[in-house]
């Protein structure tokens, strides 16, 4: 369940009351997602999503957040757009947590990925990317390469307990991806989503062709590679029940990016290590989860040696072509 703070019927009558939006029809919580209480709102005016920030969303970060949705939209992106009460803010506060009201998007996230979603989540992520170039604000990526050895070190004393061998693994691998990573201005750099994972991707079927109704959950979101980002999306999508890598969805979804937003070639030989970059993160954000979070905390603990595997298999695709490029 997605919720972790209540909100009483008074307490957000009031809330509702400083905003234009109409009459309250209709309020339940939304039952996924791990970071936030999330909350679907419908009034006479329409549908909204109402969300209370939880304690692992830096409150001094959240006007960014923001911006960049309203920024996105405005440039012709499917995102939630964040709604101002009557007195201009987006951002307000309601059971002790900062909270906002955003749109609705229509469409559910694919709980089987086929190829016919690759192309279509390629074409939106590099609409995202070329949507966010106006967006000067900078917010630096805190869970990027400068993160990953504080990371690997708070997991130490119980990672061993997780699989025998896996730190010595990682410390291995983590050198030989920083050694490999991209200097700075190597890379075009831009505004990224840093976790477009199947269930912050929305989808209509169209004949039976799947088509992006909108992409949720910019909280991650930040200044990066953006071809970071195509490494990112490559993990969440591109493997199979069985841990094989689908190279045809890999393909899907770097022809559909690059006709929107061309890779360079420097981008394209960069790939492997992005790969390997975005698995040993998101491998160890797991594990930093599994080994630390007490009993009873609002934090879902997700499987790390997942990504131990595709961390393997990014360490033996050494070439562009290998993904799919």
């Amino acid at each position: 369940m997605a919720v972790y703070t209540e909100v009483s019927d008074e307490a957000l009558r009031a809330f509702l009351a400083e905003y234009d939006i109409g009459a309250l029809l209709a309020f339940r919580g939304i039952a996924e997602g791990v970071e936030n209480s999330n909350y679907a709102l419908k009034t006479s005016a329409g549908d909204y999503v109402l969300t209370l920030y939880e304690k692992r969303v830096n409150p001094r970060e959240l006007p960014w957040f923001l911006g960049l949705m309203r920024h996105l939209v405005a440039h012709g992106l499917s995102a939630p757009e964040p709604v101002a009460g009557r007195d201009g803010q987006a951002l307000r506060e309601l059971a002790g947590r900062p909270a906002a009201i955003c749109t609705f998007l229509p469409g559910v996230w694919p709980r089987r990925i086929r190829p016919e979603h690759c192309g279509p989540l390629g074409a939106a992520l590099a609409g995202l990317h070329r949507a966010g170039q106006g967006f000067a604000e900078v917010r630096p990526n805190g869970l990027g390469p400068a993160a990953w050895a504080p990371l690997l070190d708070r997991c130490r004393a119980d990672g061993e307990a997780v699989q025998a061998g896996l730190i010595a693994e990682l410390d291995a691998a983590l050198a030989g991806i920083l050694a490999a990573w991209p200097v700075a201005g190597a890379l075009p750099v831009g505004q990224i989503h840093a976790d477009l994972f199947p269930d912050n991707v929305f989808f209509l079927e169209e004949g039976g062709t799947p088509r992006v109704s909108g992409l949720i959950d910019f909280y991650f979101a930040c200044t990066d590679l953006l071809a970071y980002d195509v490494a990112v999306c490559l993990n969440a999508w591109c493997f199979e029940a069985d841990r094989s890598f689908n190279v045809t969805k890999a393909r899907a979804i770097l022809r559909a990016y690059a006709a929107v937003r061309p890779l360079s070639e420097a981008e394209l030989a960069a790939l492997p290590v992005l790969c390997r970059g975005a698995a040993i993160r998101f491998l160890l954000t797991r594990l930093y989860d599994w080994v630390n979070t007490p009993p009873g905390a609002m934090v879902t603990r997700k499987d790390p040696l997942e990504y131990l595997h595709k961390l393997r298999f990014f360490g033996h695709a050494q070439s562009p072509e290998a993904l799919g490029a």
